[in-house]
C-alpha cells in the first residue's frame, strides 16, 4: 500500500501548490506507515527534488498525449500509476486542474472523495478527512469506506516541509487514450503569485471610483510582496482582469493576510476569502458589513490612508 500524489507543474516548474500537496501525501503517508509516491505527468525539471518534501519515490510518465491538459487523458495516466504503485490514497491539489480530476479519477477507481480538504485525514477510528463547507462557516467531516479514496487538498492549509532529501526519477510507461481535446490557444499570466498560492493578497472595490486610481493599491501590494485582487463589479466594470476575481463567483482564495479595501463585503465576496487567517478592511463607512468578519478594521477615507500605510510599510522593511 503507499499514498500516490499527483504533482502539478507548470512550463516544467513546481509551484508552491505542488510542495504542499506532497507535504500532505508524506504526512498521511507516515500516519498510515506506508510510503509516500509522487506522479508527475509530462516534461519537468528537477522532479527528484520532490523527495525534499517527502516523497520515497517519484514516477514520471513522458507521452505526447500530455503535452497539454486533457483531464480523461491524465486521469487514466493517474490510474495507471495508482496500480504501479500499489496505493490507495489519492491525493490532488485543489486547483482547477485537481477539480477536473478528481471526480474523473473517483469515477474510474470506484472511490470516495473529498474535496478541498483542510486538515490531514485521520485514521485512528475510521479513515475521516475535514473541510470547510457552507462557505466556511462549518466545518464538515467525511468518513471515507471504500478502498481506494482521493482527496484534493486546499491552497495554503499545510506548510511545506523540505527537511528530506532528493530522490532518483523513475519512468513509468502509459497506455493512454488520444486526447480529445485540442488547444488553440493558451495565454499564460507571468510574473505574479497566482492568487490560489498567494500568502498576502491586498485586493479594492468599487470604492476606488475608477481603474485610473489603482496604482496606490499597487503600490502597497508591491511593499507587502502582496499580489491584487478585486471584487466582481470591479472584474464585471472592466477596471481588472478577471483572473483577479475573489469571491464565491470568482477564485476562493486561503491567504495568511487579505487586506480589503473600499469592499463592502457582501456575502458572495466573503464566501471566497473568509478563510483567510488574517482579514484586514479599510473602508469610510463604519457600517459596512465587512468589518464583522475582520480581524482589523480602519474606517477612514482609503486615498488617505492607503498611502500612508505603504509608506509606514516601506519604512518597516528599511529599518
Amino acid at each position: 500500500m503507499a499514498v500516490l500524489v499527483y504533482v502539478e507543474h507548470h512550463n516544467g516548474a513546481f509551484k508552491k501548490t505542488a510542495f504542499e500537496a506532497v507535504t500532505y501525501g508524506r504526512k498521511t503517508a507516515d500516519s498510515l506507515g506506508v510510503p509516500c509516491v509522487a506522479l508527475v505527468l509530462g516534461k519537468a525539471d528537477g522532479a527528484g527534488e520532490l523527495g525534499r518534501y517527502g516523497a520515497s519515490r517519484v514516477l514520471q510518465v513522458q507521452d505526447p498525449a500530455l503535452e497539454n491538459f486533457d483531464s480523461q487523458v491524465y486521469t487514466a495516466a493517474i490510474a495507471q500509476a495508482v496500480q504501479a504503485a500499489g496505493a490507495k490514497v489519492i491525493v490532488l491539489a485543489h486547483t482547477s486542474n485537481g477539480k477536473a480530476l478528481l471526480g474523473r479519477l473517483a469515477a474510474k477507481l470506484d472511490a470516495g472523495s473529498v474535496s478541498g480538504a483542510t486538515a490531514l485525514p485521520t485514521a485512528n477510528n475510521g479513515f475521516r478527512v475535514r473541510k470547510n463547507v457552507f462557505s466556511g462557516k462549518a466545518i464538515a467531516e467525511y468518513e471515507l469506506k471504500s478502498e481506494y479514496k482521493v482527496i484534493s487538498i486546499a491552497g495554503n492549509s499545510i506548510r511545506p516541509d523540505a527537511s528530506g532529501s532528493p530522490v532518483a526519477v523513475e519512468s513509468l510507461a502509459a497506455n493512454l487514450p488520444a486526447p480529445k481535446i485540442r488547444t488553440l490557444e493558451l495565454k499564460r499570466i507571468e510574473g505574479e503569485i497566482p492568487l490560489p498560492e498567494a500568502e498576502v493578497v491586498v485586493s479594492a472595490g468599487r470604492g476606488m471610483k475608477g481603474p485610473e486610481n489603482w496604482g496606490i493599491v499597487e503600490d502597497l501590494a508591491k511593499a507587502l510582496g502582496a499580489t491584487t485582487a478585486c471584487s466582481r463589479p470591479v472584474a464585471d466594470s472592466g477596471w481588472r482582469p478577471h483572473h483577479e476575481h475573489v469571491g464565491q463567483t470568482g477564485i476562493a482564495i486561503r491567504p495568511n493576510l487579505y487586506i480589503a479595501i473600499g469592499i463592502s463585503g457582501a456575502i458572495q465576496h466573503l464566501a471566497g476569502v473568509n478563510n483567510s487567517k488574517v482579514i484586514v478592511v479599510i473602508n469610510k463607512d463604519p457600517d459596512a458589513p465587512f468589518f464583522k468578519a475582520a480581524d482589523y478594521g480602519v474606517v477612514g477615507d482609503l486615498f488617505e490612508v492607503l498611502p500612508r500605510l505603504t509608506e509606514a510599510v516601506k519604512k518597516m522593511k528599511g529599518s
